[in-house]
């Protein structure tokens, strides 16, 4: 895993001392060498190396092609490299490295067929020589970042968007009102959007070509499907399925010339992960963060596993005052507004892996694939009814309410469109609060972020697709960016089985019923992972990852709280200090739990 910066200009390039220093921001990303390279009038390169593959200087970036059309600087892993090999006519490789296989690829096959064709994570920028042009591409998934501005024919690509911000073409660009409103809505900044004017993100699954004459071309050369045509509906042949499938993506994960290990936690994902590694690696160490919160604390429940599989866990029990001491640092991490508290406890146990590996398995993916989250269920339980007009869905509902407790139905039954209450589970700031604080936005149309814009069905499964297309470029990209910020700052690798192609797609060919209802959420993932480890009963509540943040604002975050909500650049977004103050006050008397709001404008301020 690393960081890189790429530069190209019709005009005038900046300075090397300049160019260097922007990338020098993601040396964390990076830290084992550095590497430059420029064609000396329109682009140039910068690479920070955590070397991985190949640790020799065959292995170093940028990289050049090996008849000198292409120069790549790329971030992450490509799973298949070794196979692509295999179909090259190209024998000639001076290394091992994954760089050096896609560099041969795009000689042969050219860009799109190369891109297409890599199973991995990965970002990249690639110059063409013979085009003068520049291509960024990223991962399906998402799970590597890929941020650029582009203005007045100049594009500055980066792997962290504060060296976008950093920039002289983008240092004094203007906040970008609708992208605003859309992050303290969504707590996140999703791809393609940049916070600032003329700064973007490219999406998964997407290519971009800037061409000399200022032009560029948008490619999607893969998308997660809406509707899917499903083909496994037996619950034995989806299990063996997963099994075989996963089994498949962990070996293929588990190449490393550096030390290896895994995340594990008391829940499905990460265990079932583990289990699958331990059968490639017997000398496998995971590590696990114990909390003195007994909500949030899973560490008991992973000591279980790690005892079971018979694997080394190294287990780092902290108390508050241990995990208030880290705040500061972990929130070194953040070069990006991202208001996800679960960065901490991630940073953490990304910082007790480092002390041993350099890459970790992670078991992300798994909720979205395999329908994880109540959210699922406490939309889709409704559909029987949702067409039916407003009138008739009020009785319903009021009438279930009196007799069932909302048993049956709940009041997301109200809502005109799925979608619309699919977009509103993701947003935490309650009330009124976000009208009052930020009344400027009032009047600001959203921009143009279609996840969440699909249409109502009376199909549950065809509901089901549409859910989990719209939490895979949701709720699923917001949890990459705080695994690869928290993981990156440690100088850490995090691979994720679950989403690679091969397991994305063969997820795709299964019922959603056979993981969906009512507290059988990712049943299949459960029955497999009983099956490989039975001595550990099933999953009752699901925990999460989390802290006790509302706690800890009104106790001892409160002076880093008020400091930053009260004393930063408010006045830079437009916030009204007298109601930000208020609702700072309303949460510290518990008079109501604001805490996702607190840390969304914390995340944006500090």
């Amino acid at each position: 895993m690393c960081g890189f910066t790429t530069e190209y200009s019709l005009n005038t390039l900046i300075s090397k001392p300049e160019f260097i220093g922007l990338l020098n921001l993601s040396q964390k990303r990076g830290p084992d060498s550095q590497g430059y390279w420029s064609d000396g009038t329109s682009v140039q390169l910068g690479f920070n190396r955590l070397a991985i593959q190949d640790l020799s200087v065959a292995g170093q970036q940028p990289m050049q092609s090996p008849q000198k059309r292409f120069t790549i600087v790329f971030n992450g892993e490509i799973y298949n490299h070794l196979a692509l090999r295999k179909k090259l006519d190209y024998t000639s490789f001076r290394g091992s490295s994954d760089t050096e296989t896609i560099t041969a690829c795009l000689e042969e096959w050219g860009i799109e067929k190369t891109v297409s064709l890599l199973d991995g994570m990965f970002a990249m920028s690639i110059f063409d020589a013979k085009e003068k042009s520049v291509t960024l591409a990223r991962d399906f998934a998402g799970i590597k970042p890929l941020f650029y501005g582009f203005k007045n024919d100049t594009l500055f690509a980066s792997s962290q968007y504060d060296q976008i911000r950093a920039h002289p073409m983008f240092e004094k660009a203007d906040l970008d009102l609708s992208v605003l409103k859309l992050y303290l809505q969504q707590h996140f900044m999703p791809a393609p959007f940049g916070l600032y004017k003329d700064t973007y993100q490219v999406l998964p699954g997407e290519m971009i070509t800037f061409y000399p004459n200022g032009t560029k071309k948008h490619t999607r050369y893969w998308e997660f499907p809406a509707e899917n045509d499903f083909s496994v509906f037996d619950k034995k042949e989806a299990q063996n399925l997963v099994t075989a499938t996963l089994d498949s993506c962990v070996h293929d994960q588990m190449l490393s010339d550096v030390p290896l290990g895994a995340f594990l936690s008391g829940g499905v994902d990460s265990p079932l992960i583990c289990s699958f590694a331990k059968d490639y690696h017997k000398e496998l160490q995971v590590f696990s963060i114990g909390s003195d919160s007994k909500v949030h604390d899973e560490s008991e429940r992973a000591r279980q596993f790690a005892e079971a599989l018979e694997i080394k866990q190294h287990i780092w029990q902290l108390s508050a005052k241990e995990v208030l001491g880290s705040w500061d640092e972990a929130m070194m991490a953040l070069h990006e507004p991202l208001a996800d508290f679960s960065i901490l406890p991630t940073y953490l146990v990304s910082k007790l892996a480092k002390q041993n590996v350099t890459v970790a398995l992670s078991g992300d993916g798994g909720d979205e694939l395999f329908f994880g989250y109540e959210r699922f269920w406490n939309i889709g339980k409704n559909i029987n009814y949702q067409h039916y007009p407003s009138i008739a869905k009020k009785a319903i509902y009021g009438f279930d309410k009196y007799l069932t407790k909302a048993k049956r139905v709940n009041s997301n039954l109200l809502a005109d469109k799925f979608s619309d209450v699919h977009q509103g589970l993701h947003s935490r700031f309650r009330g009124n609060w976000l009208p009052l604080i930020a009344p400027d936005l009032k009047d600001i149309a959203l921009p143009e972020w279609d996840v969440y814009n699909y249409d109502n069905t009376k199909d549950e499964r065809v509901l089901l697709g549409r859910l989990q297309k719209a939490e895979f470029y949701g709720m699923m990209q917001k949890t990459l960016r705080k695994v690869d910020l928290a993981s990156m700052e440690n100088s850490l690798e995090v691979r994720v089985p679950f989403l690679q192609k091969k397991m994305i797609e063969a997820s795709l060919k299964i019922d959603p019923m056979l993981s969906y209802g009512n507290g059988v959420q990712k049943q299949l993932l459960k029955n497999i992972l009983s099956s490989r480890v039975p001595q550990i009963p099933k999953e009752q509540i699901k925990k999460g990852f989390s802290v006790p943040l509302s706690k800890w604002i009104r106790e001892d975050l409160q002076p880093v709280f008020q400091s930053t909500l009260l004393d930063g650049n408010l006045v830079n977004f437009g916030f009204e200090k007298k109601e930000v103050e208020k609702m700072l006050t309303t949460h510290l008397k518990g008079e109501q739990d604001l805490k996702w709001a607190l840390f969304t404008l914390y995340s944006l301020l500090k």
